[in-house]
């Protein structure tokens, strides 16, 4: 299957399931669609082959096998899949987010700021109200009040006034506009440096908290949020521990557990949800803590933690479904009498254990005492391999303190130094379940950060509709080769510098024209003789006929017979030379 018919069926895939979905009161997006497809894929469960061309029949049962997962209903494990594509659709960088911000700004004062620049006015009355709209402006832009407030319209209107005043309006009318608007937002800057200023000195203490100038209502925004993420987080925190406890005494070879029918695979699929929902909330907290440490962005800060709160609300609701599957005194009463350890515990009990690197010649271990230890990247994202395999599925996080092993270019952590030397005896093997382990659960993918290890994947925010799926990435190798000086060198061979050398020319040039055959002259063969001669092709000096140029005198020709056969026959000899008048 070319690469151009392998598009097209899998944007046909896509658009089908879609358009089901749909129909079945189920809408989903193309991204969620297109991971979806990859995943059922990869399962090895299913029977698909990426070296296979698809048949009709192989589509078909493709697009049956994803309107299945996608219309499972109170499913763990297709919320926390739709949980990534949310996340990593709509969560970015700080720096892109402020952008955005700062493109709603510009947009919402265009019409301000054009009013203010492209205005030509003439009397009194239109000078008042240009300088009222430059107030406008400003109380707009800074976000320290509203225009329609007269106090905070005659507080920015004094602090306008002290840098520029009524008066300077004439030589702002004769700017450029680039310039207007330049200025415009340098006045902005001024006023709203002013404005806190004054009201810090209202406060008349010699240390003035810069947190107490925050309007009430971005400092109930501040708290209600960070709140409300700090309870999410410590609520799927504490889910998770107790998934994990319940999995790691459901799963032990040596205990007897009572539960026969218990819902293991589910319990795994609530384990990775609330996993999932943990790590992007810690992804959040920082950016909350520094939204809280920073007066002078406020506005941009107070915008951004509004959508910040907004993603963090939008992820509750995919943690619903595990939720409905495992009450929390279901969970209660399958803990039993068994503790339920926090992260940090089971990070304090393992650290006595650790990996003695000489014992150990065959890998390289790394210790807390390396340089740069804890900016290792750690494969798994932290999570003990050989728990994941052991375990069945379940998610244990590594303890660094033990020893990390750095086995072809990457870096493992594990749960326990037993868990480490075992992983270490064959690691490849190890690797190789894990990834069997994770084409079963693709929810894993993102949450072991294993893109790398399936190169046909790819984070969900750099997925396009109809991206090839099935197709393998074309790899070769190539080189390029570029020229030792790749600036081309422009060298006027004819150039002269020499005056002498130029009258030469222009004397050798006349004498040209009085030549008689000055029509086939040129600069080159002028006054100089030819290197090349023309000659004629030499001739044969042997006779050109079928007869011989020697004397016709007859070649001697001797015949001798009764060599061979007997022993003591005698040899004759017979003279076979043409006669010379024949």
């Amino acid at each position: 299957m070319s690469r151009a018919q392998a598009e097209s069926v899998i944007k046909k895939i896509i658009r089908e399931v879609v358009q089901r979905c749909a129909q079945r009161g189920q809408p989903v997006s193309d991204t969620l669609v297109a991971f979806m497809v990859k995943a059922v894929v990869l399962d090895p469960r299913n029977g698909f082959n990426d070296d296979r061309t698809l048949t009709k029949q192989d589509i078909q049962q493709l697009e049956e096998l994803c309107l299945d997962q996608l219309m499972e209903t109170c499913s763990p494990s297709l919320d926390t899949i739709k949980m990534q594509v949310y996340f990593d659709m709509n969560y970015t960088s700080r720096r892109e987010f402020l952008e955005d911000i700062h493109q709603v700004v510009e947009s919402n004062l265009s019409t301000v700021s054009r009013e203010i620049t492209d205005s030509r006015v003439k009397t009194r009355e239109e000078l008042d109200a240009l300088y009222c709209k430059m107030v406008s402006y400003i109380l707009l832009r800074s976000g320290m009040g509203s225009p329609t407030d007269v106090s905070t319209m005659q507080e920015a209107t004094a602090a306008l006034q002290s840098v520029f005043p009524q008066t300077e309006l004439g030589s702002f009318m004769v700017l450029l506009k680039r310039d207007k608007e330049q200025q415009l937002r340098e006045l902005t800057m001024i006023v709203t440096g002013i404005r806190l200023f004054n009201k810090a000195n209202d406060k008349r203490e010699e240390k003035t908290d810069l947190y107490k100038l925050i309007p009430a209502v971005h400092s109930e925004a501040l708290r209600v949020t960070s709140t409300g993420l700090e309870e999410d987080l410590s609520l799927s925190q504490s889910l998770a521990q107790k998934y994990t406890a319940v999995l790691e005494k459901l799963t032990d070879p040596d205990s007897q557990c009572e539960e026969c029918d218990v819902p293991i695979l589910r319990l795994k699929q609530a384990l990775y949800n609330v996993r999932q929902h943990e790590a992007f909330l810690s992804m959040l907290l920082p950016a909350f803590k520094a939204l809280s440490q920073f007066w002078i962005g406020l506005q941009d800060e107070v915008e951004l933690l509004n959508i910040l709160n907004n993603i963090r609300l939008n992820l509750q609701p995919f943690t619903a479904s595990q939720a409905k599957l495992f009450s929390e005194a279901y969970l209660d009463g399958l803990l039993g009498t068994s503790e339920v350890k926090t992260d940090e515990q089971r990070m304090v009990e393992s650290s006595d254990e650790r990996i003695v690197p000489a014992e150990m010649k065959t890998q390289e271990w790394l210790l807390p005492e390396t340089a740069c230890f804890n900016r290792i990247p750690l494969q798994y994202n932290g999570i003990c391999g050989y728990t994941l395999v052991n375990r069945d599925g379940l998610l244990l996080p590594g303890n660094p303190h033990v020893g990390v092993l750095k086995h072809k270019e990457k870096f493992y952590v594990f749960s326990s130094k037993e868990a480490a030397l075992k992983f270490a005896s064959c690691p490849d093997t190890f690797i190789a379940e894990v990834a069997k382990k994770v084409k079963r659960s693709p929810e894993l993918i993102q949450l072991l950060k294993l893109y790398q290890q399936f190169p046909s994947l790819s984070p969900y925010s750099e997925m396009q509709p109809g991206e090839i799926l099935l197709v393998k990435p074309i790899k070769c190798e190539s080189g390029t080769q570029t020229d030792l000086h790749p600036v081309e060198t422009k060298i006027v061979k004819s150039y002269e510098w020499n005056e002498w050398g130029l009258r030469r020319k222009a004397v050798k040039r006349t004498d040209l024209c009085t030549k008689v055959t000055h029509s086939v002259q040129t600069d080159l063969s002028h006054m100089r003789r030819e290197n090349v001669t023309q000659t004629w092709l030499s001739k044969n000096t042997t006779c050109q006929s079928k007869r011989d140029g020697e004397s016709h005198v007859p070649k001697p020709q001797t015949f001798l017979a009764g060599l061979r056969g007997q022993r003591d026959a005698n040899m004759i000899k017979a003279n076979l030379t043409r006669s010379v008048d024949e």
